[in-house]
């Protein structure tokens, strides 16, 4: 299907990034943030039915709580989804997060909780959270909001909170037990599926070349071999993203709200 209208970026993104749903299964999706989130339900809309989704506290949904939504106006409730079950998906691995980190390295390694020598930081964040126990029992994906070597950081992150693929973190423990689904950017999709889990680009989005993501981090990039241009939102999405997100919270993630397709 062609897309009827013009998109924003962060409605590209969101296309995108539902896409770390596609032939889960039946698990708990969710994603955290407004973009991850509107992905979740887009992603359960359209071609994958069989994902749970929660309203945010505790109560599972088959339609989408759309961002914003009063009490009032949320779905009627399909079963009860308390802590002790949501903890029981996770040590199961029947979960799979989309999360935001202020950091990742080369490793895969991701950062929520400060910025700097950890006994003294520069910037007090959320602190490690659940980040250690999802990221050795469940797939996990990524958003990145802004694609730069601030968040994409050369060395090691400076709080590991969420383990990956680092040897000093595993040692002689071959394969990880880590699943990291896609990473999502303002510029591409990427996975760390190449050679010993090197990160790769494997779509840029359009008018976005592959040396200016490489460019904007700070580890060597692999580009998969084909490497895509990630597809336009067609009309069908666009008018679901439109219901889910119906104040338009998804025009402040991404600075600017830029269009999805860019000026020559």
């Amino acid at each position: 299907m062609t897309t009827a209208r013009e998109f924003s970026l962060a409605e590209l993104a969101i296309c995108a990034a539902a896409e770390a749903w596609r032939g889960a299964g039946e698990i708990l999706a969710q994603g955290i943030g407004p973009l991850p989130r509107i992905a979740a339900g887009l992603a359960k809309l359209t071609f994958a039915p069989e994902i749970m989704l929660t309203d945010g506290e505790a109560y599972l949904v088959e339609d989408p709580v759309p961002l914003g939504a009063p009490r009032t106006e949320r779905p009627s409730p399909s079963g009860w989804m308390p802590y002790r079950r949501v903890f029981s998906s996770v040590w199961s691995g029947r979960r799979h997060a989309m999360v935001t980190p202020v950091q990742m390295d080369r490793w895969a390694q991701a950062n929520i909780s400060a910025l700097g020598d950890l006994q003294k930081p520069k910037v007090q964040l959320l602190g490690v959270r659940g980040f250690p126990g999802n990221s050795i029992n469940h797939r996990n994906s990524m958003f990145i909001p802004n694609h730069s070597k601030r968040t994409f950081v050369e060395g090691e992150v400076d709080v590991v909170a969420a383990v990956g693929f680092g040897s000093n973190r595993w040692p002689g423990a071959k394969p990880y037990p880590v699943d990291i689904g896609i990473v999502v950017t303002n510029l591409c999709v990427m996975d760390f599926n190449g050679p010993d889990h090197a990160p790769r680009v494997v779509s840029l989005h359009p008018g976005v070349a592959f040396e200016e993501v490489q460019a904007a981090t700070g580890f060597p990039l692999i580009a998969a071999d084909p490497m895509a241009i990630t597809p336009a939102p067609n009309e069908e999405q666009l008018s679901i993203i439109q219901r889910l997100d119906p104040k338009a919270m998804r025009a402040n993630v991404i600075k600017g709200n830029p269009p999805g397709l860019r000026a020559a």
